[in-house]
């Protein structure tokens, strides 16, 4: 972890105005994929939503069209999905480790 990086970050976000926290805020939720530390085990997805990323890729990969996943999830959109697939194949590697530990944990 890059300390120093985290502090200087740390100054300059206790630096900023209410308004300029605010828009900051603003900005981090508006992202299309999230990741947060202790939510969805600090797993990628999907913006504002516990909704991890490598599930929607995991039931595509079963068969699951993009019209059932919408039913299924009613609060995605179909530019959530496009993000989501981009984001898969950006980090294809990752969240496909995290579709064989899930299958793993759940499999006994």
């Amino acid at each position: 972890m890059n300390t120093r990086l985290v502090d200087s970050l740390v100054q300059i976000i206790e630096s900023l105005t209410p308004e300029e926290r605010i828009f900051l805020q603003e900005q981090l939720n508006s992202k299309p994929i999230q990741v947060t530390v202790g939510v969805c085990g600090g797993q990628p997805r999907i913006r504002n939503t516990r909704i991890p990323v490598w599930t929607l890729v995991a039931f595509r990969q079963q068969g699951a069209d993009e019209e059932e996943l919408l039913r299924n999830y009613p609060t995605l959109t179909d530019d959530d999905l496009t993000d989501a697939w981009a984001y898969y194949e950006q980090h294809r590697e990752q969240l496909d480790q995290a579709i064989i530990m899930f299958t793993e944990d759940n499999d006994g």
